[in-house]
């Protein structure tokens, strides 16, 4: 499992998100407006607000928050937002994909680079590291839905690619442009997944020692805390002892 996939299930268990809901609500809101603003306002008909909205339910985002996200799409004041993606290095070599939605550009790239700076890496041109990853589409379904044969067998003449199931749920992952086709197959038979959204996955993680896991997940959390940034990928891949630690304390 990539070391930022890793990162994220210890900052949930320890309810980080829970003391971040304002920022969290904040930027969710944020990402279903620009869906909204691109696209048509009804989730039926525009794959990524309706990803959005998934996002926001499944952080129990209030349904009156959603709705005014959508409306705010179509004001003529409304707030517009670039979509910017940095690439740079962390510490390790290890190479980061940050995703974000700013009202200035200035402002959001000055941040993004001193974040990296401070951390011991550096940011790069766009296109300097997205080549170690791939572009797809992740559906996940919590596990009581259908056990692992069944998923994977409708996965599968749906048309996607593969299906990891455990007892945490299953993930199904498929080629980008199939999302929203694969997404309603299944649906129609599953019911609303947990999530649906296009990620960016690395085609091979790096192991790093402990202080240079230290360092990156320090330089991910500094990233995510932004206002401005929406998602943060790397490749990295944490040791058992730190994860160990980090899940002691």
């Amino acid at each position: 499992m990539a070391g930022h996939s890793q990162f994220k299930n210890i900052m949930h268990r320890k309810g980080r998100q829970d003391a971040m809901r304002s920022k969290l609500f904040s930027k969710l809101a944020r990402e279903i407006t620009v869906s909204a603003k691109m696209g048509l306002p009804d989730p039926n008909m525009n794959a990524r607000l309706r990803a959005a909205i998934l996002a926001a339910r499944a952080e129990n985002m209030p349904k009156d928050n959603i709705e005014r996200a959508i409306k705010k799409a179509s004001g003529a004041d409304g707030e517009n937002y670039d979509e910017i993606r940095y690439e740079g290095y962390g510490p390790g070599g290890v190479a980061v994909i940050v995703e974000a939605l700013t009202d200035n550009r200035n402002r959001t790239a000055s941040e993004v680079r001193s974040f990296f700076t401070k951390s011991g890496g550096n940011l790069a041109e766009t296109g300097a590291v997205s080549f170690m990853f791939d572009r797809v589409g992740v559906i996940e379904f919590a596990a009581g839905k259908a056990d692992a044969d069944a998923m994977m067998e409708a996965a599968i003449e749906a048309g996607a690619d593969d299906v990891s199931s455990s007892e945490d749920g299953h993930e199904v992952v498929c080629a980008a442009e199939n999302l929203a086709e694969v997404q309603r197959a299944l649906e129609a038979k599953f019911g609303e997944p947990k999530k649906a959204a296009l990620v960016w996955r690395p085609q091979n993680t790096i192991a790093v020692d402990d202080e240079t896991g230290e360092k990156l997940l320090r330089l991910v959390e500094n990233l995510e805390d932004n206002d401005d940034v929406q998602n943060v990928t790397a490749n990295f891949e944490l040791s058992e002892a730190l994860l160990a630690k980090l899940n002691a304390d």
